[in-house]
């Protein structure tokens, strides 16, 4: 069997603090785990790296260009080093596919953290949001370095939000304080109605919590318009109805939808606007290929397509 090596990436664009950030890791004697170290530099900052103040043991430092990454090349570096555990700062101008698609067998992501300059945050967001995107998105913790009392951490926090729910925030300010996001993200439809109502503006909130916690909204009855999509293949009284979901930019437009079944004669069509009320229950469907949400529906008609037929988490 091909032997598991941890991978921890330290991500971001330069001066945002990840080069500061390994090298204290690697000071610190309680990441030293007894296993061969490869330090994996993909690109070149203002900040070297001191392995004379190492405490972890035998921790070899390679510098490899993002563009030069590939399959052989990180096979031949844990080959020559022995590596039993990979550390990589990454490129922030570059995205994470390459890096993904150049893992040797056995590379397992254990740890994503994103650095980013808090002053040049939003200027980065607006003008390389493609990139910020991609360097959020699989991250367990986002910190934003030399953080000021007059930035909005609410601002902050509903960008990092509209990306992903998952990783931790730390807004980090000169002088070492560091505060830890505490901002609740309510979401923009009650749960608890005897009907949650979904508004347009918010099927990509909807889906996403939907998603990523299906149990919660067993038994529950929604309302809601969405987008037909069906297939000869699907059983009779069976449609798929969601959205075109933008979550960064247009390139990673993508439609969206849960399984919806209907009792009664119902002629639909792929790309039919349709208004649903139903209830959700949990179980398997082949258009899954495991279990997930499916819509029992009470009440399902044609409607007008909404004003904006996309939704976004903005």
């Amino acid at each position: 069997m091909v032997k598991e090596i941890p991978v921890y990436l330290f991500l971001g664009f330069l001066e945002s603090g990840k080069t500061t950030f390994i090298q204290e890791t690697f000071e610190d004697e309680r990441f030293e785990s007894g296993e061969k170290t490869l330090l994996l530099v993909c690109e070149e900052g203002e900040v070297e790296f001191d392995p004379s103040k190492f405490r972890v043991k035998g921790a070899a430092v390679e510098t490899v260009p993002a563009e030069a990454l590939s399959l052989p090349v990180l096979a031949a570096l844990q080959k020559k080093h022995k590596a039993e555990r990979v550390v990589v700062e990454y490129n922030g101008m570059c995205e994470l596919t390459k890096l993904f698609d150049a893992m040797p067998d056995g590379w397992l992501i254990a740890q994503v953290m994103t650095f980013f300059n808090a002053p040049d945050f939003l200027s980065f967001n607006k003008n390389m949001r493609q990139l910020v995107f991609d360097k959020v998105q699989y991250a367990d913790m986002v910190v934003f370095n030399r953080f000021r009392e007059e930035f909005s951490k609410e601002e902050f926090h509903k960008i990092i939000r509209g990306i992903s729910r998952r990783p931790q925030i730390v807004y980090e300010f000169e002088g070492g304080r560091a505060d830890y996001d505490d901002i609740e993200d309510p979401l923009p439809f009650d749960i608890e109605a005897d009907v949650i109502e979904i508004a347009d503006r918010d099927y990509a909130f909807f889906y996403r919590d939907l998603m990523e916690d299906p149990e919660k909204y067993a038994g529950k009855t929604v309302h809601f318009k969405g987008l037909a999509a069906t297939d000869k293949r699907m059983k009779a009284g069976t449609v798929v109805l969601g959205r075109h979901i933008m979550t960064c930019c247009e390139a990673d437009i993508a439609y969206s939808g849960m399984v919806v079944r209907y009792t009664g004669k119902f002629s639909v069509k792929t790309r039919d606007w349709l208004e649903v009320t139903g209830r959700i229950e949990i179980e398997y469907d082949k258009i899954y290929g495991q279990k997930g949400p499916v819509l029992k529906a009470d009440l399902l008609e044609f409607c007008e397509k909404p004003t904006e037929e996309l939704a976004t988490f903005y």
